[in-house]
């Protein structure tokens, strides 16, 4: 669980430090909202169908959100890698939370920092590596924890996402 920065929070010198978006903000044409319309339309005709109408909430809500969140500007946060852990906005995570990282560099499509995390609810913290150079922030990062060798391409959940514009 990541420990929410205030005063008391010692997170040791600033190694690397970059400004991120707080989610990814894609541009989404007529035709996406158009699929993404009808796609969610026939799974609340699914949910009604067999009386899941907790799924048709959620479908309904995840909705509303994406919609809302798409008309908004991400916020930028700051990401900084330290002597005793990672920052991300206000929230630090010390390295005992974090199990391993790994870097998928694929530029121009694909550059971003993976950590592994503790956590069940969100298991995969991904950061951008923007205009990064991958093998400082590696050799870094390596003084610190272990690196996943056998992780060479992104989850596929986070693939579907980002081709279908949506995390």
């Amino acid at each position: 669980m990541p420990t929410k920065l205030g005063e008391g929070v010692l997170i040791g010198d600033v190694i690397h430090q970059w400004t991120i978006q707080e989610y990814n903000q894609h541009q989404r044409g007529v035709r996406w909202y158009i699929i993404m319309i009808t796609v969610g339309m026939l799974f609340i005709i699914y949910g009604l169908m067999f009386n899941n109408f907790l799924f048709s909430l959620i479908i309904i809500l995840a909705g509303i959100i994406m919609f809302v969140q798409s008309h908004q500007t991400a916020p930028q946060v700051l990401f900084q890698i330290t002597e005793l852990g990672i920052v991300v906005g206000h929230k630090f995570y010390n390295y005992s939370e974090l199990k391993n990282f790994f870097i998928v560099y694929q530029p121009p499509e694909v550059k971003n920092l993976f950590f592994q995390t503790d956590s069940s609810v969100h298991p995969i913290l991904i950061v951008p590596l923007l205009d990064i150079n991958p093998v400082n922030v590696r050799q870094t990062l390596l003084e610190f924890m272990e690196e996943d060798l056998s992780a060479e391409k992104e989850p596929l959940s986070v693939t579907i996402a980002r081709r279908w514009r949506m995390n």
